[in-house]
């Protein structure tokens, strides 16, 4: 976890403290907008006003990967930015036994969150924007799914929410980690999904003190089991029972069919350009950007461009 306070000494003022932070975390939200949900301990970022914007990330990011949007975001909108349970500041899971389902267990987060911000912050419980990344892509639809007219428009950034496409296959790399215990647990010693993440991830290199700032929650072993478990569990094929949680028969309209934002990096050398022009064939309605020196982490690489294009998106007809 994250602790300002370095070492023993005379207490820090707020002024030391938020050097602290800065230098810890830079561009992270100050902790007057940080939150927990008390029913879980699961951590937030809460700024701005207006409409809510609920910020999903991935595997094995947290929510400090959504500083820069938030920061252009949140004079426009309520932004909202959990850490999902074992990830960034959330608490972090036992180990699982067996083949883990994470899904469940975010799932079942999600709806609490969502239940304490209506009932204890005011939030409407409906009218949210839901926006996307990575793990979170699958994860939020799932969620819309299960809670439905709660969603009223999508921003996707450089996920999947549906069986992969017609010829593509998962990069080898996480295939092994998914399917070999030995590489999972050397992985898992070394973290090195996550530092490796951090720097293949940009198409623009992260500054050292960011890189840091992103591996700061994983900096234990027993604080990165969430990041192995959820590459243990993406799906093998098409008939993975996962995909059954993004199943639209019966929802009216289905999520996807909502108005949608859809902005993406080019250089991703996982969601790679062909998954983007799935999400075109089946959404036709979505508008469609492509960033040609964006990797995976979108929001970084190209965060002025896209923060625009969703403030935008956010203050116009639904």
């Amino acid at each position: 976890m994250v602790s300002t306070q370095a070492g023993r000494g005379p207490a820090l003022t707020a002024t030391d403290r938020a050097t602290a932070l800065e230098r810890l975390l830079p561009g992270y939200p100050a902790p007057r907008h940080w939150r927990r949900v008390p029913a879980t301990g699961q951590h937030y970022l809460d700024l701005g006003s207006g409409e809510p914007a609920l910020f999903l990330h991935g595997n094995p990011s947290w929510s400090y990967a959504w500083r820069k949007l938030l920061d252009r975001l949140s004079p426009h909108a309520r932004c909202l930015a959990p850490d999902l349970p074992g990830f960034g500041l959330s608490r972090h899971l036992r180990p699982a036994a067996g083949v883990p389902d994470p899904y469940r267990v975010q799932l079942e987060h999600l709806d609490l969150l969502h239940e304490h911000l209506v009932r204890n912050e005011g939030l409407p419980e409906r009218g949210w924007t839901l926006v996307l990344h990575d793990w979170g892509g699958p994860l939020g639809i799932a969620w819309a799914l299960r809670n439905p007219g709660v969603v009223d428009r999508l921003v996707i950034c450089n996920t999947v929410a549906f069986p992969w496409p017609g010829g593509f296959r998962v990069p080898f790399y996480l295939r092994w980690i998914r399917d070999h215990p030995l590489v999972a647990d050397a992985v898992h010693l070394t973290n090195g999904f996550a530092r490796t993440a951090v720097r293949a991830g940009v198409h623009h290199p992260l500054r050292p003190a960011e890189r840091r700032a992103f591996l700061r929650p994983y900096a234990r072993r027993s604080e990165r089991r969430a990041v192995t478990d959820a590459v243990r569990a993406i799906p093998r094929d098409n008939d993975d029972p996962v995909w059954r949680l993004l199943d639209p028969s019966g929802a009216d309209p289905a999520p996807t069919a909502l108005p949608m934002l859809i902005g993406w990096g080019m250089r991703d050398p996982v969601f790679t350009p062909q998954v983007l022009e799935e999400w075109a064939r089946r959404c036709p309605h979505a508008a469609v950007h492509r960033f040609p020196e964006a990797g995976h982490f979108v929001m970084e690489d190209a965060a002025d461009e896209l923060g625009g294009l969703i403030r935008d998106f956010l203050q116009g007809p639904r």
